[in-house]
């Protein structure tokens, strides 16, 4: 693929009904909901809750073994008969221009990479930076929401949870947006294929579920063969099934700009005590200081 360069999508300027058909818009909605819906995913603060102990038991596991097996580059082992797994990464992260490009889909990477510009600064924290693009994209009309996936232990799969951004379009095609994609390939000392198909990933993801899927399932194989050529175990984190549900499985929908907060266990207490000049604490009354008498 060297000396072989891409011609780059450009989106032409569109007038403004142009622009509301591209992106569905029939009304512009406004109203945030705070709770959430329910979703049943395709496949039966960011990370998995229980990632950190996954990692402890997984590093503890591989400590056991008696020793590591030679390093061999990954390519050796591929199949010529096979598609290279580096060119079908790079059809899908940049499909070639034809008459029948996906308009939609292009038109909302320019404004998701135009929010991200926006919040450059706050691009550390990752939960805000979501809501922050969500609600920029709500307000150029988009039906755009946060998705909360979850799902528990079971069959070999390990327990998560994750989120990212979707968008509806007016006939309920939905497109997903990743804002730090690339990011959740990383492996333990890659191969050089592996890490120029790392290299190819983008680092914002905005496409359909059937690039994505298909990313995801190149993805988690080659790191698969990456780790087995150092002698390193796959992580249950870095399996195709445990990737796949982090943007397939059941999730939440919401386009709350805000994270929801619990209230405290004893708010009515507080409020009620707060009223006549007294705080609660814990469930106990705190009774205020009192000047000195004589």
């Amino acid at each position: 693929m060297a000396g072989f360069s891409r011609a780059k999508r450009v989106t032409d300027p569109l007038d403004d009904k142009v622009k509301a058909r591209i992106v569905g818009k029939v009304e512009r909605e406004l109203v945030y909901i705070s709770s959430g819906s329910e979703h049943s995913g395709e496949n039966d603060d960011d990370e998995s809750p229980c990632l950190s102990d996954l990692v402890h038991g997984f590093l503890e596991d591989d400590a056991g073994r008696s020793g590591e097996s030679p390093e061999y580059d990954s390519d050796s082992e591929r199949d010529p008969a096979i598609s290279d797994p580096m060119d079908v990464i790079d059809d899908l992260v940049n499909p070639a221009v034809t008459i029948n490009a996906d308009s939609f889909r292009n038109v909302l990477l320019g404004h998701v990479n135009k929010a991200m510009a926006v919040f450059s600064s706050v691009t550390s924290n990752k939960s805000v930076l979501r809501r922050n693009v969500m609600t920029f994209l709500r307000n150029f009309g988009y039906n755009a929401a946060i998705c909360k996936s979850k799902w528990e232990t079971s069959g070999g799969l390990t327990s998560g949870c994750y989120e990212f951004i979707d968008v509806l379009r007016s006939d309920s095609a939905r497109y997903f947006i990743d804002l730090d994609f690339a990011g959740e390939f990383a492996i333990a000392r890659p191969t050089n294929h592996y890490d120029r198909m790392f290299q190819t990933l983008p680092r914002v993801f905005v496409g359909r579920s059937e690039e994505l899927k298909q990313i995801v399932k190149v993805m988690s194989d080659a790191a698969k063969r990456s780790l087995k050529s150092r002698g390193l175990s796959l992580p249950p984190w870095r399996k195709n099934r445990y990737m796949q549900n982090k943007w397939f499985g059941s999730y939440r929908r919401t386009a709350n700009a805000f994270p929801s907060m619990p209230l405290p266990a004893n708010r009515g207490l507080a409020v009620k005590c707060r009223s006549v000049g007294f705080d609660a604490v814990d469930g106990r009354l705190l009774f205020p200081a009192t000047s000195r008498t004589r």
